[in-house]
C-alpha cells in the first residue's frame, strides 16, 4: 500500500496528491510517469510526474477527474493509500542526459496547457536546480483553471500565462503567445517543449515547424494499460511505429502523426473502433507482440 500524505484540490475537478513511494523518489528524472491504482480491482491510470521529493521518498501526482477511477481516485484522503503505485516508467525527458554545458548555451521554451502544467514543472524545476533559466507559457481556458503558477514562477526565468477568455494574463491560444514572443518581441528560442491536450500540441508544432524551433511533446494524454500491451499509445513518429508508454512519452513533434493520434484515441474508446483497429494493424497493434489480446 502507498499512503497519501497530501491532498490539495488545485482547481475545478483537479486534484494533486504527494503519495509515499520510495524507491519511485531515489529513480525517477523528469518527463517519467507512474501507473496507479486506488484498489485491487481498480483501473491501471498512468500519470506523468508532477514533482519528486527524494529525501521525503514522495511523489507528487496531478490528475483531473475525467471517468470512474480519476472520480474514485478524488474520494482519497490523507492518510489512505493507493493499492499499486508503480514506476518510474517510460523514459527520461532527453535534456536529462545532454552535455550540461552544451545545455546551457540553448534558449529553452516550456508551453503547458491545462493539466500539462503538471508535467511541465519537474523539467523546468530541473532547469532551475542546474542554473538554467527557461521560459514558461501557461495556457487555460479561465483564471480558475491555471495551476501551479507560484511553483512555475520560483522556478521559470520569465513566466507568461494566458487564458482562453482574457480573464487573466493575456488573451488567447499559447500558440499566440509564442508567435508574440518570437515575432514581436525579439525572444529566439532553439528549442520548445510542450505538453498538454493533443490539440494544443498539435497547433504549436505547426507554428514551431514554422518558426524552425526544435520540439518535444508528451504523447502521455494517450496512454491507457501504460506497458505497451494494450496498443492504446501507438504513434506513427515519421516513418515509425512507436508507443507512447515504452518507447516515450515525449517524441519529436514534427515527426509526430497527430491527425492519425487524435482519431485513433477517438476509436480505443469503443468497442467496435478496438476491433477495426487491432484488425487494421495486425501484429503492430499491441507493441509488436499481437498475441496478448490487451483489449479483450
Amino acid at each position: 500500500m502507498y499512503k497519501i500524505s497530501k491532498v490539495e484540490i488545485l482547481a475545478d475537478k483537479i486534484y494533486l496528491m504527494d503519495v509515499v513511494a520510495p524507491r519511485i523518489a531515489k529513480h525517477c528524472e523528469p518527463g517519467q510517469f507512474i501507473i496507479a491504482k486506488v484498489d485491487e480491482y481498480g483501473e491501471r491510470v498512468p500519470l506523468t510526474i508532477c514533482d519528486y521529493n527524494r529525501e521525503a521518498g514522495t511523489i507528487t501526482i496531478v490528475f483531473q477527474t475525467l471517468g470512474a477511477s480519476t472520480i474514485k481516485m478524488a474520494t482519497l484522503k490523507e492518510g489512505d493509500a493507493f493499492s499499486d503505485f508503480v514506476g518510474p516508467l517510460g523514459c527520461a525527458s532527453e535534456f536529462v542526459t545532454e552535455d550540461l554545458e552544451e545545455l546551457k548555451k540553448k534558449k529553452i521554451l516550456f508551453v503547458a496547457g491545462g493539466v500539462g502544467t503538471a508535467p511541465v514543472y519537474p523539467q523546468v524545476k530541473w532547469m532551475k536546480d542546474h542554473g538554467i533559466d527557461v521560459d514558461v507559457v501557461i495556457g487555460a481556458k479561465t483564471k480558475d483553471m491555471v495551476i501551479l503558477e507560484e511553483e512555475l514562477k520560483s522556478v521559470a526565468g520569465n513566466l507568461y500565462i494566458t487564458t482562453d477568455d482574457g480573464s487573466y494574463g493575456r488573451t488567447g491560444m499559447v500558440t499566440k503567445v509564442i508567435e508574440d514572443l518570437v515575432k514581436e518581441e525579439g525572444k529566439h528560442y532553439d528549442t520548445c517543449v510542450a505538453i498538454g491536450p493533443m490539440i494544443m500540441m498539435k497547433f504549436v508544432c505547426l507554428l514551431t515547424k514554422d518558426l524552425g524551433i526544435h520540439t518535444i511533446v508528451s504523447m502521455n494524454p494517450i496512454m491507457v494499460d501504460g506497458t505497451g500491451m494494450c496498443g492504446a499509445c501507438r504513434l506513427s513518429i515519421g516513418n515509425e511505429i512507436k508507443f507512447a508508454c515504452v518507447d516515450g512519452p515525449e517524441f519529436d513533434g514534427h515527426l509526430v502523426n497527430f491527425d492519425e493520434a487524435m482519431k485513433r484515441q477517438a476509436m480505443y474508446k469503443t468497442v467496435e473502433g478496438k476491433k477495426l483497429l487491432k484488425q487494421i494493424e495486425g501484429d503492430t497493434h499491441h507493441g509488436g507482440c499481437g498475441v496478448c489480446g490487451g483489449d479483450e
